[in-house]
Order: C-alpha cells, then structure tokens, then sequence
C-alpha cells in the first residue's frame, strides 16, 4: 500500500494473469484519509491497450473507491512476458459537494497552480491460475485401482462394489452348477439302486426257478454289474 499525501493506494502493481485472445481485468483500491473532497484522474502510457472504470472521480472524506482495470485480449504474448506499461494516478484536493461530472482536465494541472499529488504504478503478467486437479491414487502395474477421492471429500466405492457383485455373481454361478450337479448324482445314485434291487429279484427269480442253480455265465454279469454300480455309489 502506497501512503500519498491525498489517497493510499492499494496494490501499486498491477497483475493481469495473461492470457491470449482474452480480456482481463484487475482492480485497485484507493482511500481518502483526509477531510477534504479528493478528486482523481488515472493515465496509462498505452491507452488503446487498457479500459480503465472510472477513470475519473471523487472520493469523499475517509471513503475508498474502487477502480477496475481491464487489458484487451493480446494476439500475442510480449517477449519475457515483461510489461513496460505503466500507470499514473493523479489526485487534487476539491471544493466539498464537487461530483464526477464537475472534474476538468486542467483541476490537474500544475500550471493552473493546483497541488497535484501523483503516484505512478507498474503493470506486470504472471501465469493463470490452474483449476484444482482431482486427488487421484495412481495403482501400480500388476496392483488393483483404489478407490478415488471426489471433489466434495467422499470416497468413490463404485470400483469396489462391482468387485463385489462380480464376485457375488460368480459365487451364485458356482452354487447353481454344484446343485445341478448334486441333483443329477442323486438321481443316477437312485436309478442305479432300483436297477440293482431289479436285477436281484431277477436272480432270486432264476433262483427258484432253476431249484437253486444259476448259470456261471449270468453269475459274472451279475457281478460285473454290481462292481459298476458299486463305483457310481462311491462317486455320490
């Protein structure tokens, strides 16, 4: 903050984010610390290249007034990104009730035997401000994504909870297939004792029949079939 004799003036430097093909503005703040009515006038060294709102005016006794400085969108950026352009703010006590419209260009003359004060300021160019990046945990190669952070500091889960019903899924795939399986087990396990129980009403059959003898022949098939059966029990 400059302390003048008639108005403080808040920054000295101008600082425009530079940016091409776009209007940027800033302001300055200026104080009267004085009793008196404090008119002022603001020049630039490039007029063509600033608009500045007011550029003119009057600042009441102990009052501030703020003044927005707008640079025309640049076609092309100055080497160095160095500006020499500059400001100059002119200040001069006035008769009390004195209004925007009542200011003359020679109230800042120093010929017309007014005191003028002046403070001169500097315009510099620094980056544009970046918009805030979201937090990301980046996963390393052959390791699981984590879970990111959004904005507004809760945690998305949408990666875990498709883990989770993909896993889930499966699990139900795997439970409906074990108990197809299960069911077609059992029903082979309970045709093969009721062919078994057959087969044994049969030899039972020939039994009687034959008065007791039965064919050496249809003794090993019997067996043979119940060496098989006796493998599918086990495997239920």
């Amino acid at each position: 903050m400059s302390n003048g004799d008639l108005l403080q003036v808040e920054p000295l430097e101008l600082q425009f984010p530079f940016e091409l093909k776009k209007q940027i503005s800033c302001s300055m703040r200026l104080f009267n610390k004085t009793d008196n009515f404090v008119a002022f006038k603001v020049k630039t060294t490039n007029p063509k290249k600033y608009c500045v709102r007011p550029n003119t005016g009057v600042v009441t006794p102990h009052s501030t007034c703020d003044v927005i400085v707008t640079m025309q969108a640049q076609k092309e950026a100055p080497p160095d990104m160095q500006c020499r352009d500059k400001f100059l703010l002119q200040s001069v006590v006035v008769s009390p009730g004195t209004s925007a419209k009542d200011i003359t260009a020679e109230m800042f003359s120093k010929d017309s035997g007014n005191q003028v004060d002046e403070c001169k300021l500097r315009v510099t160019y620094v980056p544009p401000q970046q918009p805030p990046s979201p937090v990301r945990e980046g996963s390393e190669e052959g390791s699981s994504p984590r879970a990111s952070v959004s904005d507004n500091g809760t945690v998305n889960q949408t990666f875990e909870f498709n883990n989770m019903s993909k896993g889930l899924f499966e699990q139900q795939e795997s439970s409906l297939e074990a108990k197809s399986l299960i069911s077609k087990l059992t029903e082979e396990k309970r045709s093969a004792i009721q062919q078994n129980n057959k087969l044994q009403q049969e030899l039972e059959l020939l039994r009687r029949k034959s008065g007791g003898g039965v064919p050496i022949t249809y003794v090993i098939v019997v067996c043979l079939i119940g060496i098989i059966l006796g493998y599918l029990l086990k495997r239920t």
